[in-house]
């Protein structure tokens, strides 16, 4: 379960219902843990009904998997237009980690959601990883590295999802890596740039040299 995130969840909250629960539900799993969030807590403090929540979402796991995707698709429009700006598809694989950084570094609850609890199987959906929003984002990816392997930029042998794999999992360990240092004193005291250089040094140990 993650701490308690610093400070305190809102009191004050606009919106349509929707919006509302989505809003307390983020707050609340980043400040209380998933697992000790109520739907009852979600939707009296949202100012709405459980019947609402159901409504809308189907379920706690359904909140979380709106969070979720609602996450990954402003990682992956920020990534795209970051992609779009750069010298060619070794640097659009850089500037698309560095979008994804700096999305999670200016929502700490999303971050610490993403981070902590993403991966994790509950018996009530097995869903939550899957979002279309992640599955955009994915998308993304492989696109690029069809087109690298198109161009015979990739090493012989590798295959586009192999590659993004292990970019994707090297990225979330290091980000979780050091939000657990932040929180728990976790021996991994290294920040973004250092984050961007072992991004730039994996992504080059893909690529065919010249």
């Amino acid at each position: 379960m993650p701490q308690a995130a610093k400070g305190h969840v809102s009191r004050s909250v606009e919106g349509s219902a929707r919006e509302r629960i989505m809003k307390v539900a983020k707050e609340l799993f980043a400040a209380r843990g998933y697992e000790h969030t109520s739907t009852s807590a979600i939707a009296r403090q949202a100012g709405t009904s459980e019947s609402q929540l159901m409504k809308h979402f189907g379920s706690k796991a359904g909140v979380l998997e709106a969070i979720f995707s609602e996450g990954w698709a402003k990682i992956t429009e920020e990534a795209g237009r970051a992609a779009s700006e750069a010298s060619g598809n070794a640097d659009k694989l850089l500037r698309i980690s560095q979008a994804f950084v700096a999305v999670l570094e200016r929502d700490a609850q999303l971050k610490l959601l993403m981070l902590l609890e993403a991966r994790r199987s509950r018996g009530e959906s097995q869903r939550v990883a899957l979002t279309e929003g992640f599955l955009g984002f994915v998308g993304l990816l492989d696109g690029i590295l069809s087109e690298m392997r198109t161009r015979n930029e990739l090493r012989e042998g590798l295959q586009p999802d192999t590659v993004r794999s292990a970019l994707m999992g090297m990225l979330e360990g290091m980000l979780r890596d050091r939000l657990l240092a932040e929180r728990l004193g976790y021996p991994a005291q290294f920040g973004e740039e250092q984050i961007s250089q072992a991004m730039r040094m994996a992504s080059a140990s893909f690529l065919v040299t010249n």
